[in-house]
């Protein structure tokens, strides 16, 4: 009997330490994948709150999206509208020489028409000074100190027996850090090489003056003083200033590209004229440079026009509406600015141009979008420039008033930049409430979990008392061989 108390004993505590084991692992008591159902359940309970925050997420990222496609366009529109606005800068002109090999010339928003007799006596020159003739560049000159001057800058370079040479002292020159502004070079010749020294500057007051003191002496022959009369260098060209004459008065020049003689015009000499035989230049109105601009002004309202339509059409082959479909700021630009386009000017000096039809730009009765006829346009570039700048520009011009929308919407203070503040404060509440949301989430999910893992515990417990309850109440299964080995024993004994 004791025997059998103790295998009892025994196997109770068995089952006790395995039923532990097994209320250790989530699921193995009840057989269920506990963190497959919590996840399911969680996702389930936060699906309709997080498909809709998504929503509002992808919306108002669309809607951000779209407030800058317009605001681009009306920055690229903004950025046509200051040529046209001052309508002397819209009044473009051209410089034209007759003999190009004299002169060429361009100008600016200055320019005035005129008609202009040039004559070029002589060219800005750089000076130019080249020594006698050595053996060969490696052929040594002497030490001692070099001082360069042009102008008012001068530098002062030291030659020793390691740059002593026609190229060393070439090199010396060429890297000396407070050059003056000349340039040095070896030519080599059949009579020998020689050293060339040239001004990187033309005009009279950029003269060169070269020289030493102190070493051996052997760079004096480099030395060109004419103040002092040492010029053992050869001047081969003189620093001059240009010299020519407009309409027969004289002018001088530092160089040849000459700015200032003639109001707006900008005048580049390059050769000298025949003795007494004058030039023309004329400055005339030039419309490709008015039409160049205008055109580029009609193709950016193209473009807002065509954002704006994207932005708040909808597309009925594909169902799909704009991302800013309705808009009420949109649309109200839209009539304003097809308002302005509208304008007719009917002041008492439009010579004829009144309105942008006049000058060929039309709206499309179907897409809106400007057309423009480039004849009617030059026609009218060329017969009345300033009515068509008085038409853009000035106080009331299109171009200002547009200018003036456009700041309406996009300036620091504009209705755009309210609308973007709007637009990321409630990007930053769905974020807000996204969080909110995965905490909720993972509040539930954590409960979840707990209550399933105390009813896998349970079945676990169950489980463990139905395997013990049946060892005690039906033992011929797994205590047959127990009892079998008992009784054989007993009868052993007994015997």
């Amino acid at each position: 009997m004791s025997s059998a108390v103790s295998s009892t004993g025994s196997s109770s505590t068995s089952s006790a330490a395995s039923a532990n084991s097994l209320i250790t692992s989530t699921g193995i008591g009840s057989g269920l994948n506990i963190s497959a159902i919590v996840s399911a359940l969680t996702t389930s309970f936060g699906a309709a709150q997080t498909n809709e925050l998504s929503t509002q997420q992808t919306t108002l990222n669309a809607q951000v999206s779209a407030f800058g496609t317009f605001s681009s366009s009306l920055s690229t529109l903004q950025a046509t509208l200051s040529t046209l606005e001052d309508p002397s800068q819209l009044a473009g002109y051209s410089a034209t020489v007759a003999d190009t090999s004299i002169a060429s010339a361009t100008t600016s928003s200055d320019a005035v028409p005129g008609q202009y007799s040039l004559e070029v006596q002589n060219l800005a020159t750089s000076a130019s000074l080249t020594s006698q003739a050595f053996a060969s560049a490696s052929a040594t000159v002497g030490t001692g100190t070099l001082t360069l001057a042009v102008g008012g800058a001068s530098t002062s370079i030291t030659i020793d027996s390691s740059d002593n040479t026609l190229s060393g002292i070439a090199s010396a020159i060429n890297s000396a850090s407070n050059n003056p502004g000349v340039t040095a070079s070896v030519i080599s010749t059949t009579g020998g090489a020689r050293l060339v020294i040239s001004g990187t500057s033309t005009g009279a007051a950029n003269a060169i003056t070269v020289t030493q003191t102190g070493g051996d002496g052997g760079l004096s022959s480099l030395v060109y003083d004419p103040t002092n009369n040492i010029t053992n260098l050869t001047q081969t060209q003189a620093a001059q200033d240009a010299n020519f004459t407009l309409n027969g008065f004289a002018a001088t020049s530092a160089n040849n590209v000459v700015s200032g003689a003639i109001t707006g015009v900008t005048i580049d000499l390059l050769g000298t004229s025949a003795a007494n035989t004058p030039t023309t230049l004329s400055v005339s109105a030039d419309p490709s440079t008015a039409a160049t601009s205008i055109g580029t002004f009609a193709t950016a309202v193209n473009g807002v026009i065509s954002a704006i339509q994207t932005l708040t059409g909808y597309d009925a082959s594909t169902q799909t509406a704009g991302p800013l479909n309705g808009n009420a700021t949109l649309q109200s630009f839209q009539n304003q600015l097809e308002t302005i386009l509208d304008t007719v000017d009917l002041g008492s000096n439009t010579g004829g141009i009144a309105s942008l039809a006049d000058i060929g730009i039309t709206a499309d009765a179907n897409t809106g979008q400007l057309d423009t006829d480039t004849t009617t346009l030059n026609n009218a570039l060329t017969a009345n420039l300033t009515a068509v700048g008085n038409l853009l520009g000035g106080t009331n011009g299109i171009a200002t008033q547009l200018n003036n929308l456009i700041n309406q919407y996009t300036g620091p203070a504009g209705l755009l930049s309210s609308i973007n503040q709007g637009l990321q404060t409630s990007l930053s509440n769905v974020s807000q409430q996204q969080t909110a949301l995965q905490a909720e989430l993972a509040t539930y999910s954590a409960t979840l979990t707990t209550e399933y893992n105390a009813m896998d515990t349970a079945v676990a417990s169950l489980k463990e008392t139905q395997t013990y309850l049946t060892a005690e109440f039906n033992p011929s299964s797994s205590s047959s061989s127990s009892s079998s080995t008992s009784s054989l024993g007993s009868g052993t004994l007994g015997t």
